[in-house]
């Protein structure tokens, strides 16, 4: 770490936003540890495993474009309000399923297509305030990989604590205290002061603003390309951590502290990356980081695939987590620092998506694959596949991806 590693926390908004937001997302890595468990638990299948992951994250990809014209059209922090409390909702309702009805495998995937919905509005809201809560925009790229620090310490906290107290108090307890934790996100956004919001005329409807979106991306090669890469990194390689309960069950014969270290080792790395990233100086090239750290990415997972050795093991899915955290970090940033203002909820929108959709449809994919080659050799192949992509980077490296990009003529952009 250097004097640049925090230099967006000269933003008192940024600041509240960051403190808020790592108390929920540590109860909010609790609950997701906790789902995959119980679920792996009650059923032993890793076809639902795979489906559980599948129905928070597909109906976000659905709604995610809706929630970014949203985003664009309206106060985006009224907005991100709005989901923050609905998802504390969301979490108590989960809690009381849990701790009143036994074997409730469908209510809790039921509630998981609920809390996608409301991510599918959360996410373009929330990564687009970003950039009106700092004050530099040169902070901009520093900020988005604080985020990424945030998110993944939280991951590195949150399944190891969640681990501990499944084993000694019980599942419930981790939805209880994720329900909790919204408390502070909704007090430091109260908190928060942003300017006031000024609607804008609009001439046209939500479908009209969505279509314009599209053609946006389609008509700016250097987004594009970016959003193309994160979809085949996130259906090809991301989702190997739908296949962490059963690396912790059935080849490591652990318990849920097993599961736990093995996600805190994920996150571990992903959170070293992170401030790896967020240490980097303004002038460095994101494109050519972006491109090596697939190949460290791919390397991880081929080296942690078939290793029997729990430590080692554990330090190889670091080592990948570390190249891992690059694809969306850096992506995000090189969007958020190119992508027109008035376009910025719909680009993000469906830069999640490129995400949110691929992830569950790689996690149902591998669940199946892994039926017929096992998981091992599933895992060994996504790695592979992710040096590929890493190649595929290096291909396109000459061209400017974080080039500024221009709104194409003709969109109503305002």
């Amino acid at each position: 770490m250097n004097q640049n590693t925090f230099r967006a926390f000269k933003s008192h908004n940024y600041r509240l936003f960051f403190m808020g937001q790592s108390i929920s997302l540590l109860g909010t890595w609790m609950q997701k540890t906790a789902v995959s468990w119980v679920i792996y638990s009650y059923t032993h299948s890793k076809t639902m495993l795979g489906l559980s992951v599948f129905a928070t994250l597909m109906p976000s990809a659905l709604f995610t474009s809706l929630g970014g014209v949203v985003s664009d059209r309206y106060d985006r922090y009224r907005v991100l309000l709005a989901t923050q409390i609905l998802s504390m909702v969301q979490a108590l309702l989960l809690t009381l399923v849990v701790y009143y009805k036994d074997n409730a495998v469908w209510e809790i995937i039921g509630l998981s297509v609920l809390l996608g919905i409301i991510n599918g509005f959360d996410v373009p809201a929330r990564q687009s305030l970003v950039f009106s809560m700092v004050d530099d925009k040169k902070d901009l790229p520093n900020a988005v990989a604080l985020n990424s620090s945030m998110v993944n310490l939280s991951k590195l906290l949150g399944p190891a604590v969640a681990g501990v107290a499944i084993a000694h108090w019980g599942e419930v307890v981790c939805f209880g205290i994720n329900a909790l934790s919204f408390v502070a996100v909704i007090g430091s956004l109260s908190l928060i002061r942003l300017p006031k919001h000024i609607a804008k005329e609009r001439t046209q409807n939500i479908l009209g603003d969505l279509k314009d979106g599209i053609k946006y991306v389609k008509e700016t090669p250097s987004i594009g390309f970016i959003i193309l890469m994160l979809s085949a990194i996130s259906l090809f390689g991301l989702p190997f951590t739908t296949l962490m309960p059963v690396y912790a069950k059935d080849i490591f014969n652990g318990t849920a502290k097993t599961f736990g270290f093995i996600d805190s080792a994920i996150g571990l790395g992903a959170f070293i990356g992170a401030i790896f990233l967020a240490s980097l100086m303004p002038e460095t090239n994101l494109s050519k980081v972006l491109a090596i750290n697939t190949f460290v990415f791919g390397f991880g997972l081929i080296l942690f695939s078939h290793t029997t050795v729990y430590p080692l093991a554990l330090l190889f899915i670091m080592i990948g987590a570390f190249g891992m955290m690059s694809q969306v970090t850096i992506s995000n940033t090189l969007i958020q620092t190119s992508v027109a203002p008035a376009m910025r909820g719909r680009v993000i929108s469906l830069f999640v998506m490129s995400y949110s959709a691929m992830v569950p449809i790689g996690s149902l994919l591998v669940s199946t694959v892994t039926k017929y080659i096992g998981v091992q050799n599933t895992v060994l192949g996504e790695g592979i596949l992710a040096l590929f992509i890493g190649i595929v980077h290096l291909r396109f490296l000459y061209k400017p991806v974080g080039a500024k990009a221009s709104p194409p003529e003709g969109l109503d952009i305002r």
